[in-house]
């Protein structure tokens, strides 16, 4: 006779997986999309994966609020704390490296060993952008000469707001070479993951989330890229847009609604960017300012 424990357990071998719900990352919380809308998410061979937040134009909206929100105290961080900050994500992403290993390969259709390189890359460039938080300075500022009693010195400062979309065709790497030397350098960002494989972008933000990253400097959201990058580019309270993961048609539109408030725009390149190529400056300084300061030199 079976006892009513037999007749309740699971068959062994019969257990459910836990599957994972996404959610959007803005102010440092992980709220549902206001709309309450999913998409499914699928690997390369069309099998699915998850279902992901699309986010609204509420959303987008709340992520600009809460991104301007933390502006003030990141940007006002010592550039060495901040590239302390950086390292500390690195080092829980290195954590975490076969779970993004394993997001990269199914949203990329990679091989094992290709998506761990990738992700490899991506932990590597993190670093790489962490190391150059307290010199940047050094290289776009300086003291210029001037036909005058006067000290002449220029000092990069960061844009503000920054929007960025994030490449479509590398969903972890080419995330990281957009997002690391936007907050690196002092902005805030809101991101706009890649529509089709969200996933590594909405798991960095659990790694930001229990990093020292204060609440706002990074804000996640995942859903249709155009949708998402209107409301963004015409937002009055973003300083800048990063156009990485628009079409060119869409990013000519974008252009000229980001035009209103005189955004800085970084267009998408004309040809396709191989992501796992060296990085440069170029991504850092496009969203600085440079600030001159005259000051008369003391008898």
């Amino acid at each position: 006779m079976s006892t009513p424990e037999a007749r309740t357990s699971p068959a062994r071998g019969a257990r459910l997986s836990v599957l994972k719900t996404y959610k959007l990352y803005v102010g440092g919380k992980f709220p549902r999309s206001e709309s309450g809308r999913v998409y499914e998410v699928t690997d390369a061979t069309g099998q699915w994966l998850a279902n992901a937040p699309r986010a609204s134009r509420k959303d987008a909206r709340d992520a600009v609020v809460a991104a301007r929100k933390a502006f003030g105290g990141w940007s006002g961080a010592t550039a060495y704390n901040r590239g302390q900050i950086l390292y500390r994500v690195a080092e829980m992403l290195e954590g975490r490296r076969e779970q993004f290993a394993t997001e990269v390969a199914a949203a990329e259709g990679l091989s094992k060993a290709k998506a761990q390189a990738h992700t490899d890359a991506a932990i590597d460039r993190w670093v790489w952008y962490a190391g150059w938080s307290d010199k940047v300075a050094q290289v776009v500022g300086g003291g210029n000469p001037v036909a005058g009693p006067f000290f002449n010195l220029s000092a990069p400062e960061p844009t503000g707001v920054v929007a960025v979309t994030a490449p479509q065709n590398s969903s972890l790497l080419g995330l990281v070479s957009v997002l690391a030397p936007v907050i690196v350098t002092g902005n805030t960002a809101v991101v706009v993951a890649a529509q089709d494989a969200p996933l590594p972008a909405l798991s960095l933000a659990e790694v930001l989330a229990t990093s020292d990253l204060p609440g706002g400097v990074v804000n996640v959201l995942s859903g249709g890229t155009a949708e998402l990058a209107r409301p963004l580019a015409a937002h009055q309270d973003v300083n800048a847009i990063d156009l990485a993961g628009a079409d060119p048609e869409p990013a000519t539109e974008l252009e000229r609604a980001a035009a209103d408030n005189l955004k800085r725009v970084l267009r998408p390149a004309p040809e396709a960017v191989d992501w796992t190529a060296e990085p440069g400056l170029e991504r850092m300084t496009a969203f600085l300012e440079t600030k001159t300061v005259w000051h008369p030199i003391g008898a």
